[in-house]
Formats: C-alpha cells, sequence, structure tokens
C-alpha cells in the first residue's frame, strides 16, 4: 500500500470529486484515479462510489477512511517534527462548522492564519451543530465549531466566544423600541431553524424556563438557509432568531430590524471541538493553536 494512494483517497473524500482533489494536490485526474483504483484492487474492496460529479465513500471506504486520515496526518506530524519551524505550513484543513461561528467567526481568523500560513488551503463544510459533531467524529474534518458544549467522552471542547439571540423582523416592522417582550414575541409567524439548529434550541430552552412552550409559536416556515430566511424575512412572511454577531455581520440598510429579547441577556458559549488522542496534521495542529490564541480577540 502506497502513500500516495492514501493520500488520493483522502483528498477525494475531502473535496468529493477527483478533479477538485487533483487540483488541490497538483496531480492529474488520470494520476488521482490510477492510485485509488489500484487502492482499491490492493484492498479487495471499492472504498469509492461515482455519483454523477460527486463522489460519496462507500460503507467500507467510510471503515477505511478513519484509518487514513490518521495515518496521513501521522506522517506529517513526523516530517514536522524533523523541521526546522512551522513557518512554510501548507496542506489542506478540512473545518467543520456550524453557522454562527461560520459567519461570526471563521472568516476573521481564517484570514488571520492565512496572512501567516499563506500556503494552506481550507476546506470548509457549514451545517448545523448536531451535523457538525456527526462529521467530526466521522473524521469529516479535524476541527468542528459549534454553538452548544458537546459532552462526549472522545470531543476535546474549548469555548472560544460568546454571544446572545436577536430578533430579526423585517424594516415595516412597526415599533420605536430596541427590545420585544415575550408575550408580543410569541404572537409573531416564525421562520424556524430545523432541530440540529443550536441558536433554535438555545432560545426554545430559554423561553422554556420562563413559561413558553416551543409548541406555542407559530411556525410559517422551516429552513436551515440563512440567505433563505433573511430573504422571507425581508418579504414579511415571518420573523426569525438569530445571533448577535451573525446579524452584525450580514444585516446592512433599513432592510430589516434587529430587537433585542426581553429576559434573553444571558451570554451563550461558542466551542471549537477536537477528536481527542488522535493525530492533528500539521496544518490543524496549528490552527486550533492560533484559534486558541485568539479567541475572543477577533
Amino acid at each position: 500500500m502506497d502513500f500516495k494512494q492514501i493520500e488520493a483517497f483522502v483528498n477525494v473524500v475531502r473535496f468529493k470529486s477527483f478533479s477538485r482533489a487533483a487540483d488541490a494536490t497538483f496531480f492529474t485526474q488520470p494520476t488521482i484515479s490510477t492510485h485509488i483504483s489500484s487502492l482499491e484492487k490492493e484492498l479487495n474492496t471499492k472504498l469509492l462510489d461515482r455519483k454523477g460529479r460527486t463522489v460519496e465513500m462507500t460503507p467500507q471506504g467510510q471503515k477505511f477512511y478513519q484509518y487514513a486520515v490518521e495515518m496521513v496526518n501521522a506522517r506529517a506530524q513526523a516530517i514536522e517534527a524533523l523541521d526546522s519551524g512551522d513557518d512554510n505550513l501548507d496542506g489542506v484543513l478540512e473545518l467543520q462548522t456550524s453557522t454562527v461561528p461560520g459567519i461570526a467567526f471563521l472568516p476573521e481568523i481564517v484570514r488571520k492564519f492565512s496572512e501567516v500560513h499563506p500556503f494552506t488551503q481550507f476546506y470548509i463544510e457549514m451545517n448545523d451543530s448536531k451535523a457538525t459533531v456527526e462529521s467530526l467524529i466521522e473524521r469529516r474534518g479535524e476541527i468542528g465549531f459549534v454553538g452548544e458544549y458537546v459532552a462526549e467522552p472522545g470531543i476535546e471542547v474549548n469555548e472560544i466566544f460568546t454571544d446572545r439571540p436577536v430578533l430579526l423582523v423585517p424594516g415595516s416592522y412597526d415599533t420605536d423600541k430596541d427590545t420585544i417582550m415575550m408575550d408580543e414575541l410569541s404572537k409573531l409567524p416564525f421562520i424556524w431553524r430545523e432541530n440540529g439548529s443550536a441558536t433554535r434550541k438555545s432560545f426554545e430552552d430559554t423561553a422554556a424556563s420562563r413559561g413558553y412552550d416551543k409548541n406555542n409559536f407559530r411556525v410559517v416556515s422551516r429552513t436551515n438557509d440563512l440567505n433563505l430566511i433573511m430573504r422571507l424575512v425581508a418579504n414579511d412572511v415571518g420573523v426569525s432568531i438569530l445571533s448577535e454577531r451573525t446579524v452584525g455581520r450580514i444585516v446592512k440598510g433599513d432592510e430589516f430590524k434587529v430587537l433585542k429579547i426581553e429576559g434573553f441577556d444571558k451570554l451563550r458559549s461558542f466551542y471549537m471541538i477536537t477528536l481527542k488522542n488522535v493525530f492533528l496534521s500539521p496544518v490543524a495542529e496549528a490552527f486550533r493553536k492560533f484559534v486558541l490564541e485568539h479567541a475572543d480577540k477577533h
């Protein structure tokens, strides 16, 4: 089994494409395909399914991928240990993130890291917090960012910033106040995030502690697409609960109003998560340390 075959497999999985894996590794697409075919022949099993322009792992591929990532990262760490320093870090760093850290934290921290390590390539997949944790456990990413504490024994959790929920309403909403009362809020039509959203769960838990059951809110639409949520709010379909930092980065002009929610003053924590007892690639380890150094300072 050749290391180039293993690296080719890992990169095809990361980029979900033979052509994108070839571009990222400076190999030709036929070379990538040959490495995968040779690896499958040696292992006597099919690792990847080609579905149109995308590629997905077979069940056997999912099992092998966890070990393949560790082998690639352990090799990179060993080479890095013999190097004179980490000033010339390069490689592909795969990140998993939920919506709020993906919008309110990662863009700036990635920019700052890239200024120090310009040869790093980032592959970032954004989902809800639940899916982010599941992807990390399945080794679909080396570092994750989520909006709730993860009580898993095999996951290391570090707090990186805090935030609070706010209400996004259309610009035409009739109010001269910057805060909305829960009685008024409970009567409005809601555009809800899906069940895996930590922002939604945080709001529901706080509302329940104040006597407002989640089933009492009138839901007119459910989606995890932030752009769609904003277009629905702008068109007066309903209102939505979002994070204050997210709103601060994407809401401009008078198309929307942002209201604080009475009784929702408690700050909510966001976290960086990594797997314990797992080799991180040198670039992932450097990024992890960089995030901790800049936590809540961006």
